[in-house]
């Protein structure tokens, strides 16, 4: 099954593959095989296939570009989308309180 991916997109539950993965990260499927044997990104846990929610492809966009312009290492990349997915999801909790006021 092939996924058209762009990148505003979210797909909701779609499962992709590494193939898949990769390219629409714009990096090889050894770059996903090495960040997911390093804990950097996560296979689908309900199959325990090598699938990816549209989670995972956006978390792995942000380590690939992060990667790739600060030439950073993937463990510091990752922290670093961690830190901005934290940050996301504060700033959305802040506005969903601000609205119920």
């Amino acid at each position: 099954m092939q996924h058209e991916i762009h990148h505003a997109e979210v797909l909701g539950e779609a499962a992709f593959t590494a193939d898949e993965l990769a390219r629409a990260c714009g990096v090889g499927v050894t770059w996903v095989h090495e960040r997911v044997e390093a804990g950097v990104l996560q296979v689908d846990s309900a199959t325990g296939d090598w699938r990816f929610d549209s989670t995972t492809l956006v978390r792995a966009r942000r380590i690939a570009g992060l990667e790739a312009g600060f030439d950073a290492d993937p463990q510091l990349a990752a922290l670093t989308a961690d830190l901005i997915e934290e940050v996301t999801a504060l700033r959305r909790r802040l506005r969903l309180l601000g609205a119920g006021s």
